[in-house]
């Protein structure tokens, strides 16, 4: 294992009178700054071009899917698709980006009814979602799937992993506590390991530097299962959710299995041991499971063998969210900042702008 921060220091400042440890790591760089503009889903391609997306249209009502390139962002695939339109054939909030295989990136954009919506930003009686399959080398549109047989009012989709082998996507449902296994041939969902111990979140109430993650009400927040991995080899899901310190996975041919009921697969659900509180979730290569951790502002990875290993730790991880490997050796992703939105601080907004996109050397 390569020697992990070797130019840590600490040193102490003051946020709105909070002493509070600053940790710095020059292993990790900043690649992007996005403004007031917070930035979600993130994936990278083989040939190292980056997507990120902007849940509420860049901030500034521009664009909510985009390529980063040199430090800049530009609509992708295309500006109309980055306007506010028709729901089937314009962006409406894109929560997760996947880039395949094939160099396909697959787009899940969804709009939770409010209380399916772990940003309590939703005021709709049901959901919108979307999963669009965009071709790279083209950059065109090539096929939108509408969730039509979804429960809606339920529903809050989350993240997106899809499974070329077997022409299925895997989506976590935070709002249902499950996993949506949407068949990429047919368009219809199953929902699978809904409710269980493994998808559900425990009662634990996030905190940061001595503040509980509270709403105004004093409502903790909480999140079912959100953070999701495939295997490049495609036999290993992994999941959790954000309230809950152990990871989990299961083979993807139970997943796909029609026949196997909701009992049968938690049966053969894997407990990978405890890893604390996570948010994005991504798998590279060489089987390493990468987990983001805010309370801690650190990145960790799972390796092969089981064993939990350090990436990065630096205080500007303020809720490091979506992750890609590219093929220059490193591991890109972005900070919501979550925790310091005004929701959960009191209606004052605790965000440190500029947003930012990062990348650290993958071990």
């Amino acid at each position: 294992m390569k020697k992990i921060l070797p130019l840590l220091f600490l040193f102490l400042y003051s946020i709105s009178g909070t002493s509070q440890k600053r940790i710095h790591s020059d292993d990790l760089e900043q690649v992007a700054s996005f403004g007031k503009s917070m930035a979600i889903g993130l994936s990278v391609t083989s040939t190292n071009r980056v997507f990120v997306a902007f849940p509420n249209y860049d901030g500034n009502g521009k664009y909510t899917l985009t390529e980063e390139k040199d430090g800049n962002i530009y609509p992708y695939p295309n500006k109309e698709w980055n306007t506010k339109g028709t729901y089937k054939n314009h962006f409406l909030r894109v929560q997760d980006l996947y880039v395949d295989a094939e160099d396909y990136v697959w787009v899940l954009d969804s709009k939770p009814a409010g209380k399916s919506s772990i940003f309590g930003d939703g005021d709709a009686n049901t959901g919108k979602f979307k999963l669009v399959k965009i071709n790279t080398k083209t950059n065109t549109i090539e096929k939108t799937y509408l969730f039509e047989d979804l429960d809606k009012a339920t529903s809050g989709l989350n993240d997106v992993r899809v499974d070329l082998k077997r022409n299925l996507a895997y989506l976590s449902d935070p709002g249902q506590a499950g996993i949506v296994v949407l068949n990429l041939q047919t368009g219809k969902t199953r929902t699978v390991l809904q409710n269980s111990k493994y998808t559900k979140a425990d009662a634990i109430v996030i905190t940061y530097n001595g503040d509980e993650m509270k709403d105004k009400n004093g409502k903790p927040f909480s999140s079912n299962v959100n953070g999701i991995a495939l295997t490049k080899d495609y036999q290993y899901f992994y999941f959790k959710p954000i309230n809950k310190e152990h990871l989990f996975r299961i083979e993807t041919k139970y997943l796909a299995d029609e026949n196997l009921d909701n009992e049968s697969l938690v049966e053969k659900v894997q407990d990978m041991g405890k890893v604390g509180i996570t948010h994005g979730l991504v798998a590279d290569e060489k089987g390493n499971i990468y987990l983001t951790t805010s309370p801690d502002y650190s990145i960790q990875y799972l390796s092969p063998d089981g064993k939990l290993h350090t990436l990065v730790k630096d205080s500007r991880l303020l809720w490091p969210d979506s992750l890609g490997t590219g093929s220059d050796g490193y591991l890109y992703f972005t900070c919501s900042q979550l925790q310091r939105l005004p929701k959960w601080n009191n209606g004052k907004d605790k965000t440190e702008y500029p947003y930012a996109m990062y990348k650290v050397k993958l071990p």
